[in-house]
């Protein structure tokens, strides 16, 4: 009889290095610096990137909030987040601002919990700063697939879940 062939220990397949980061951090009032921890801002973009980037982080106020997107975006109003990309090759250099108020409302008004919605934010921030953005139906889709998958890998539920 003849002894059956050893096979190899399988491996499982090896996980994606993420792409260097350099992040900076920034609270326009520091009473949000308590609910947002600078590892998980780090965890929540790195998941999200491509090429390594060197990105500000920066949490404001609705007053802040409501000037940026008034001077940038011309709306009078603050919003959830905003995004300033510099440069994208070879480091994806910018700067990402998310708007404290407006994301806690949010995410009362949603059911949801705060740190899943800030995530969901962090992630769609950062994939619109490497390009990615929803303005037409399929790329829409795409971007909400990918932020999915990566919420997902991150162990957030699907944030479009129950939208209609």
């Amino acid at each position: 009889m003849t002894r059956p062939a050893k096979r190899a220990a399988e491996t499982p397949a090896p996980r994606r290095a993420r792409p260097a980061l350099r992040l900076s951090l920034q609270f326009a009032d520091a009473r949000h610096r308590a609910s947002l921890a600078r590892a998980d801002v780090s965890r929540w973009i790195r998941a999200a990137l491509a090429a390594p980037a060197e990105i500000t982080v920066r949490v404001v106020d609705v007053d802040e909030g409501r000037e940026l997107n008034r001077q940038y975006r011309g709306q009078d109003h603050a919003t959830n987040v905003l995004t300033f990309p510099y440069a994208r090759a070879p480091v994806l250099n910018a700067d990402l601002v998310l708007c404290a108020p407006v994301l806690r409302r949010e995410a009362r008004a949603q059911g949801k919990a705060l740190s899943a919605h800030v995530a969901h934010l962090t992630v769609h921030g950062a994939l619109h700063l490497q390009g990615h953005d929803h303005q037409k139906p399929r790329a829409a889709a795409r971007m909400e697939a990918l932020e999915k998958r990566i919420l997902a890998q991150l162990g957030y539920p699907d944030p479009y879940a129950g939208d209609v």
